[in-house]
């Protein structure tokens, strides 16, 4: 048998009895390939080894069906979620997906963009709003699909899928209000979307008449052990506190495992609200009520619009907000 390194495509395509154009599409276009036809390709490759030279493809096509995806950091599930929606979608069409991590820096996302413009990828994914400048001004030249996720940009680079991040700040104040809470604070991580919650919490709370009691924040990423840091820090500062939003289930239930271990009645003396409605958060006692965004559908439908614009077509929505759905349980 050849080495890895000498098999060709042709090799591949005479192992399973069709023509080396055949091979290509279903390497490249597997979609368009019956699936029939796909397994035998497949069996052959891995039967020879064949590593496909995804480099000269690229530069005889002008495409390298790789697409860069930037993500704050891959420590917390929502946004895996995202990006396994992403990556599946992706997959059924031949293209690849590649991650980088910005750690919430801007300057870094930047960075990682021109990275993956010198990779020649075919698109990019982003993770909130792309506040660069020039990255923006760059990717607007160029024509490159881009879309924006976990946000609602008013003026995106190209596409986004997301929610307000806003409306889920107020409509966390709006139940609270109903609850009867009134000394209301904000518990977060140091970043732009968490930011965003807090300022559609403090708004909605300003127009009923009320304000916003307090505001504690860590920087990202979050943990349950930094939640606990924050609820302490809160209560020492503002011992009436009598409910808190958190920017994510992680700090949410740290805060509860503080407040519970200092005696305090849930949601009686403290209610609790969370966002992203991890498994663990249904799982805690009291369960956690929090705010529920559906990260995988997310990734899937910015697939979809990528994969649009890739064939040349209009994506199905330019925008779209996928929405958020407020899920009460024990906590508040």
């Amino acid at each position: 048998m050849k080495s890895r390194a000498t098999v060709r495509m042709s090799d591949v395509a005479e192992a399973a009895g069709v023509a080396l154009a055949t091979v290509s599409r279903a390497l490249n276009e597997p979609d368009k390939v019956a699936p029939e036809t796909r397994a035998q390709v497949e069996a052959a490759v891995r039967k020879l080894g064949y590593v496909p030279d995804r480099t000269a493809s690229a530069l005889a096509s002008s495409r390298s069906r790789m697409v860069g995806a930037i993500v704050p950091t891959l420590a917390n599930v929502w946004f895996a979620e995202t990006m396994e929606g992403l990556a599946a979608e992706l997959g059924r069409a031949g293209y690849q997906l590649m991650l980088a991590q910005s750690s919430y820096v801007p300057r870094a996302e930047a960075g990682l963009i021109d990275a993956f413009l010198g990779r020649r990828v075919d698109a990019l994914v982003l993770t909130g709003s792309l506040r660069d400048a020039a990255a923006r001004a760059r990717l607007k030249r160029m024509g490159l699909p881009v879309v924006e996720t976990w946000d609602l940009p008013a003026k995106p680079v190209d596409m986004a899928v997301g929610f307000s991040n806003e409306q889920v700040g107020a409509e966390v104040a709006r139940r609270l209000l109903q609850a009867g809470k009134r000394r209301i604070a904000f518990l977060g991580a140091d970043e732009q979307r968490s930011q965003m919650r807090r300022e559609g919490l403090e708004r909605e709370l300003q127009a009923a008449g009320s304000s916003l009691a307090a505001a504690e924040y860590v920087a990202p990423p979050s943990s349950i052990a930094l939640g606990r840091e924050l609820m302490a820090r809160l209560a020492a500062k503002h011992p009436d506190v009598d409910a808190v939003f958190c920017g994510n289930d992680f700090i949410a239930i740290g805060a509860m495992m503080w407040a519970r271990a200092q005696g305090w009645d849930i949601p009686g003396r403290l209610a609790v609200v969370g966002f992203s409605d991890l498994p663990i958060a249904e799982a805690t006692w009291p369960a956690l009520t929090t705010v529920k965004v559906r990260g995988g559908d997310m990734g899937r439908r910015a697939g979809e619009m990528l994969l649009a614009r890739l064939r040349g077509e209009a994506p199905p929505h330019k925008v779209l907000d996928i929405g958020f759905e407020f899920v009460e349980r024990s906590t508040l």
